[in-house]
């Protein structure tokens, strides 16, 4: 579960990245909305697959506070690569 969260965590970190660095500018700049429609819906389904995935694991894995940190992490950004490795390190796993 670990390993499937981290994916879909960088993913939806990437995504993210990918929507501010690439697909606004392409809009706003150069006044072409669609690659904003397209990494913005593909982002959004990566956020809800994370949170998701998080509420999957709160009690089997993963204490709620996991749940608290990802939610605010996939929110901001860079935040997941951070929060992946909170994960990953033990710190939110169930005793």
């Amino acid at each position: 579960m670990k390993q499937l969260v981290s994916i879909v965590s960088y993913l939806e970190g990437f995504s993210a990245l990918l929507l501010f660095a690439v697909a606004m500018p392409v809009k706003y700049i150069g006044g072409d909305p669609e690659l904003v429609s397209l990494v913005g819906a593909i982002h959004g389904g990566l956020f809800v697959l994370f949170i998701g995935l998080l509420l999957a694991g709160v009690g089997r894995y993963w204490n709620r506070v996991a749940f608290y940190h990802g939610f605010v992490a996939a929110v901001v950004p860079a935040g997941p690569f951070l929060f992946d490795g909170m994960l990953i390190s033990g710190e939110y796993d169930v005793d």
